[in-house]
């Protein structure tokens, strides 16, 4: 496929420095997308790193390469904040 590397296999992100016109909200579901059907195994904080290098200092204003220095920033890991089973009884 064209535009697909190991960190971007569906070609996501090099299609969407391709749009013109593209907008930060449709960067972020793109992004999601990227993310979703990436598999969980991989470092997606060190691929976000390789995909700035490759995409994002060619274009540093282009809204995706805001999204994915976002990204870097949010990649903290998720921990569990409660629910039903958190309770006292």
């Amino acid at each position: 496929m064209k535009g697909s590397t190991e960190q971007d296999p569906r070609g996501l992100i090099y299609e969407s420095y391709r749009i013109d016109g593209i907008s930060d909200a449709q960067c972020r579901s793109i992004f999601f997308d990227w993310a979703l059907g990436m598999d969980a195994a991989r470092d997606s904080r060190e691929d976000i790193r390789t995909l700035l290098e490759i995409y994002g200092n060619a274009n540093p204003d282009h809204p995706m390469t805001a999204v994915l220095r976002d990204g870097l920033q949010a990649g903290a890991a998720p921990r569990r904040r409660g629910g039903w089973r958190s309770r006292p009884r």
